[in-house]
């Protein structure tokens, strides 16, 4: 149990609940923090259900997020408002909070407690920054406001260096804490049974596999263009998406573009083996699914720590990932610094990365794309080498060796 000196009181406060990579790093931090704090979560209400449960009390402030610019303007303030009532109330020591919007609330909240902000993303690089919204929250709100928190935590270095370089902001004020894996939970829940109707298509050797929503940052629609041009060399190539997401419409209709033969689950379309692409949709376990593809492909245009490049690198698939920022690098290359754009494949010491898919993908990227996945189709050896190397690294993010970091940062220490 902590000292008498030690913070008791925590709140955890995040926007909203959801199947997101950050809701999924919230609720481990609660779970884990739980075990020797009193910890409280928050949010600002409920209109997405909680995936991640933690067993925590929460508090919803029930303050909703649409609206016109002045309604907005309203709930900005009534959640400030109301957290720094629940503050009070639960004699808050250490406020944490995930994501940009939960941030500021934090900060504007203050009631004397320690304020820690944990970053989940690049700033720099996020390309749901734009806009003359976007133009303000880069050169107003951030460079303000991130200065303000008594600490800043950031899941990837990068990430770190571009607050340090972009804003800058004092690196003693900034620590990288990579996200945690619990790589025997994951492995036990790969090792169920899938599906009995996705076993044939499981059972074939050239399953390529990506999991994610359906969303603009995911960078899907590119990763179709490159299969369908794997599939005039090796047709007997099979990609499966897991997830879904606002872009679903426009996913499948691109792939009757591309002439491709599809199969979506939720359409409970009949299942033969004529299919090349799988939309699966969101899975409650994925891992299952994961561990039985041939490779993991990850076309990500930017990212925080990527939870699931590392799931799958546990379930010990050989990974194919854009060098985005951040954290693919970090993962699969971690004694080079991320800095200039790659145009052709790396291979890493524990994955491949590649090129990034921008919109000019077409002239040249996606070339690189489709020789790197036909040659490691061909080459079981060397799937096999970066398999085994993968779940090697994913050792080093273990709960054990990641979260006393996190303690250290809530003392203060």
């Amino acid at each position: 149990m902590p000292s008498a000196s030690s913070p008791q009181n925590i709140l955890l406060l995040i926007p909203n609940f959801g199947f997101g990579g950050a809701q999924q790093v919230f609720h481990d931090h609660s779970v884990e923090l739980a075990k020797q704090f009193q910890v409280t979560e928050c949010v600002f209400n409920l209109d997405q259900a909680d995936a991640y449960p933690s067993g925590n009390p929460v508090i919803n402030l029930d303050v909703p997020g649409h609206g016109s610019t002045l309604d907005k303007i309203k709930h900005f303030v009534q959640r400030c408002t109301r957290l720094r009532f629940h503050k009070k109330r639960l004699n808050t020591q250490v406020c944490i909070s995930h994501l940009e919007g939960a941030d500021y609330v934090n900060l504007l909240s203050r009631t004397g407690e320690r304020t820690i902000l944990c970053i989940h993303g690049s700033k720099v690089h996020d390309g749901e920054i734009q806009g003359w919204v976007g133009w303000f929250r880069q050169k107003v709100f951030m460079p303000f406001f991130y200065r303000q928190p008594d600490h800043i935590v950031t899941v990837s270095r990068d990430i770190r260096q571009e607050l340090i370089d972009h804003y800058k902001l004092d690196p003693t004020r900034i620590t990288t804490i990579n996200n945690f894996f619990h790589p025997e939970k994951i492995l036990g829940r790969a090792a169920e049974p899938i599906d009995p109707q996705y076993e044939p298509l499981f059972s074939q050797p050239d399953v390529l596999i990506t999991s994610g929503r359906l969303a603009r940052q995911k960078n899907q629609a590119p990763l179709l263009d490159v299969f369908a041009e794997v599939l005039k060399s090796r047709p007997t190539t099979k990609l499966v998406l897991l997830g879904d997401g606002e872009l679903r419409n426009e996913l499948v209709a691109q792939a009757r573009e591309l002439g491709l033969r599809f199969y979506q689950a939720w359409n409970n379309d009949p299942l033969d083996q004529e299919y090349s692409l799988y939309f699966l949709g969101y899975q409650q376990n994925p891992f299952r699914y994961i561990r039985r593809a041939a490779m993991f492909v990850f076309p990500s245009g930017w990212e925080g720590f990527p939870m699931a490049l590392g799931e799958a690198m546990i379930c010990g698939l050989p990974v194919v990932s854009t060098d985005c920022p951040t954290g693919p690098r970090e993962m699969l290359a971690p004694t080079t610094p991320y800095g200039q754009k790659i145009s052709e494949a790396e291979p890493a010491e524990y994955g491949m990365l590649m090129p990034l898919l921008g919109s000019d993908y077409r002239t040249y990227t996606r070339g690189v794309w489709v020789r790197t996945l036909l040659e490691l189709l061909a080459d079981s050896a060397r799937r096999a080498h970066y398999a085994a190397k993968a779940q090697e690294r994913m050792q080093d993010f273990t709960r054990d060796r990641i979260f006393q970091k996190w303690e250290q940062v809530i003392r203060g220490q």
